[in-house]
């Protein structure tokens, strides 16, 4: 995308005047690390000016908990003395702001719209939790200055300076970032007193950054056949079998993973009143689909990585519009602690000759 005249440019010394202006109208949130110094995670927080925000590591996890938080009360409800019962819904979350969620993370929340929206399939429900925050939420997206070898997005039709799912892209420039507004809701978030008009050094500096990171992409596999690779080697035993024989089952991926959106309901409380809670769940924990008959259809964890994988490259493209359902953070690969890597399983299915192409790194390493 490239600049234009209404560009504007927010020093780095300046950013915490600018998130705290913006928490005078928005819930904001942004990453911050925690843990041990060089070693901890990087997790989305509500903005502290004090705690201040990671600007220099990719954040651990996805920007996904904060529309669709790990756990949250649908309602509470309470047994009234004369036998009726009675409902009390959340609070209203307000206007919500995520500040330097990186462009996968913006694309992640365009994988959940349709789901959560009830759209591509007749009949389904709305989910009007998710989609009160969605409508009351603004998203000013960093763009990468940078990239790892985990890093995948430009098979699945993004990029490290991919704009898709934001409403802000801000790229990398000297001492700071040049904001670009890329909908009508993000050119008014560059009101703001601590940003000035992005000059002529601060644009060409933005642009010589994106186009390192595009630059530093490792070469992508063409992927668009994967939903009928996949549909083909479905009762393909030995292959699942081979692909998960080092996988644990952690379910590290999902709960990593930006756009896994499976969910559990379950009533907690005591006596004559609790809540209804949802909770995130993941399709590789052996419990995920056990039958209250004892029956499990995915009993093995070559069964349940099957279908995660098919899921995002076959089954969610082929009800909607063939956008996978995965944009490429590479956290599932980064995290996992045995090394299964979700792009070598989708070129595996496509066959040797794709794979072989070097687009893989480790390609010769997984039957160590």
């Amino acid at each position: 995308m490239a600049m234009n005249a209404q560009s504007k440019f927010v020093s780095r010394d300046a950013l915490s005047e600018f998130l705290a202006e913006l928490s005078a109208r928005f819930r904001v949130w942004a990453p911050r690390r925690e843990g041990m110094e060089g070693a901890g995670a990087v997790m989305y927080r509500p903005f502290d000016q004090a705690a201040g925000v990671e600007l220099d590591k990719k954040p651990t996890e996805s920007a996904k908990r904060v529309l669709f938080p790990p756990a949250e009360a649908l309602f509470r409800f309470r047994r009234e003395t004369d036998g009726g019962l009675s409902l009390e819904s959340p609070p209203d979350p307000g206007p919500t702001l995520i500040f330097g969620l990186p462009p996968c993370d913006a694309r992640g929340f365009l994988i959940f719209d349709p789901v959560y929206a009830g759209s591509g399939t007749a009949g389904r429900a709305q989910d009007t939790y998710y989609l009160r925050r969605r409508s009351k939420t603004v998203l000013i997206a960093r763009a990468c200055s940078r990239v790892l070898s985990t890093c995948f997005c430009h098979w699945v039709g993004g990029g490290p300076a991919g704009s898709e799912g934001a409403d802000v892209l801000a790229l990398e420039a000297d001492d700071g970032f040049v904001l670009e507004a890329v909908t009508p809701a993000g050119a008014e978030l560059l009101e703001g007193k601590a940003l000035r008009p992005a000059g002529d050094k601060a644009v060409k500096a933005a642009e010589q950054s994106r186009a390192s990171a595009q630059k530093n992409m490792l070469p992508a596999p063409g992927i668009s056949e994967a939903p009928e690779a996949l549909r083909r080697r479905f009762d393909d035993a030995p292959f699942w079998r081979d692909e998960a024989a080092h996988c644990l089952s952690c379910g590290a991926c999902t709960y990593l993973c930006p756009t896994c959106y499976c969910f559990n309901m379950t009533d907690e409380g005591a006596g004559t009143s609790g809540i209804r809670l949802r909770s995130w769940d993941a399709c590789m924990a052996p419990l995920f689909t056990l039958e209250a008959s004892g029956h499990n259809p995915r009993p093995d964890k070559a069964a349940r990585l099957k279908n995660r994988i098919g899921h995002k490259f076959s089954y969610y493209p082929s009800l909607h519009g063939q956008r996978f359902a995965c944009v490429g953070c590479g956290r599932c690969i980064k995290s996992c602690p045995s090394g299964v890597d979700i792009r070598r399983v989708v070129t595996d299915a496509l066959g040797r000759e794709t794979a072989s192409a070097g687009a893989v790194p480790g390609k010769e390493k997984r039957h160590a």
